[in-house]
Order: C-alpha cells, then sequence, then structure tokens
C-alpha cells in the first residue's frame, strides 16, 4: 500500500468497448448489497480540468494530452482519493494509471515519459484489469457507433489488448496486486463477484456515491 492510509483503492482499466462502466456499476451495486459501501469516482475527473479534457479530447494530442491527463490524475489523488482513504474508505476509480499508459502510447507518447510523469501518482492497492478477444471488443464499437478518434483505425483493438497487458505486467513490478479478467463470455454481475472477493472486508465508513457521467470510450 503506497502512502499512510487506512482506506482501499482500486481502479478499473481496459480496452474502450469492454465494459468498464457497466462493470464499476455491478461491483459498486454487489459490495453494497453485501454491507460494503463504496465510493465511485472517474478519470478524466467531473472538474473543471477533467470537463475540459472530455470535451478536447479528440482536439489535443500527444504529449500535451499527457501532461494535461496527468495534471488532472494529481488533482483527482489530493482533492478525493487521498481524503477517501484517509477517512478509510473503500474506492473505486473508473479509469487510472493503467489507461494512460495505453491511451496515450496509442497516441504516439513514449512510455518512459508517461511513466516519469505520473511516477508521483499514488498506486492502488488493487489494479483490476479487463480484456476480451480484439475481435469481440471490434464489434462492439461498431454497435455503439464511434465515440473517440481512436476508433477510426481498426487495428486499435488489438493493440489495446497488448499494452494493457504491458500496463498489468509494469503494476505487478511496481508491487501492485493486478487482477487480470477476461470479460468476453461472462455476466457484468460474475466478473463484478470476482473483483469484490480479491478485496479485503475492512471496517469502511459509510459512503454516498457521487453521481458521474460516463467516460468517453468505455
Amino acid at each position: 500500500m503506497t502512502g499512510k492510509h487506512t482506506g482501499w483503492f482500486v481502479t478499473i482499466d481496459g480496452p474502450s468497448g469492454v465494459g468498464k462502466s457497466t462493470t464499476v456499476k455491478a461491483l459498486h451495486d454487489h459490495l453494497t448489497a453485501q454491507g460494503r459501501p463504496a465510493l465511485r469516482t472517474v478519470e478524466p475527473t467531473t472538474s473543471d480540468l477533467g470537463q475540459f479534457l472530455r470535451s478536447h479530447a479528440d482536439q489535443i494530442h500527444g504529449l500535451a494530452l499527457a501532461c494535461l491527463v496527468a495534471a488532472n490524475r494529481y488533482e483527482h489523488i489530493e482533492s478525493e482519493i487521498q481524503p477517501a482513504l484517509r477517512a478509510g474508505e473503500l474506492i473505486i476509480s473508473d479509469r487510472y494509471l493503467p489507461s494512460t499508459l495505453v491511451l496515450q502510447r496509442l497516441d504516439g507518447v513514449p512510455l518512459d515519459f508517461l511513466l516519469d510523469v505520473n511516477r508521483h501518482a499514488l498506486l492502488p492497492d488493487l489494479a483490476v484489469i479487463l480484456t476480451a478477444e480484439p475481435e469481440l471488443i471490434a464489434q462492439r464499437i461498431a454497435t455503439r457507433g464511434v465515440t473517440h478518434r481512436f476508433h477510426l483505425d481498426p487495428s486499435v483493438p488489438g493493440r489495446e489488448v497488448e499494452f494493457y497487458a504491458d500496463a498489468a505486467s509494469h503494476l505487478t513490478s511496481q508491487g501492485v496486486k493486478v487482477l487480470l479478467l477476461d470479460v468476453g463470455h461472462v455476466t457484468p454481475l460474475e466478473v463484478a463477484r470476482r473483483i469484490a472477493n480479491a478485496i479485503p472486508a475492512l471496517p469502511l465508513a459509510s459512503v454516498i456515491p457521487p453521481t458521474h457521467p460516463t467516460p468517453q470510450g468505455t
């Protein structure tokens, strides 16, 4: 665990179309049914900077976008994540560092730059990375419709799956517990149960989760 806190920090990442937001909701509902309250959060955040990122992610590219994403993450850590952890809460983030190590690489940013600009970011206690066959992900994106400039490249689903595997390896090397789940042929509730089983039963404070917009590209 990084830093001094009594809470538990879970992140959920994965390729576009794999069902991150659906999984986060299913996990929150499952934990609530178990009497285990959790705070839901998201990146980009709902701050002014986070909303700017959401509305300009297709116009800003490369190093500039990577720096803005990192800035929003540090803001997120300071304003939401650390206070929740110090209060002994369970906090679940829809997207976090693994998404940066994938999406910004797709945008041509070198991995060493991404690791350097995010080197002060709080590491999660549990990093969940969802994956599926690239063909299935491509089908889901085609059904839902293009919501991000990366979706215009048919090679992206396969590259995302590969880069997320790299991100999982990096986090493991940093001592983070990583749960890599193939969600192609299981229900969101089944995925939620597997994640919940990996979260310790902490004496967490009661939390009323805020409502966040659905992250672009999930």
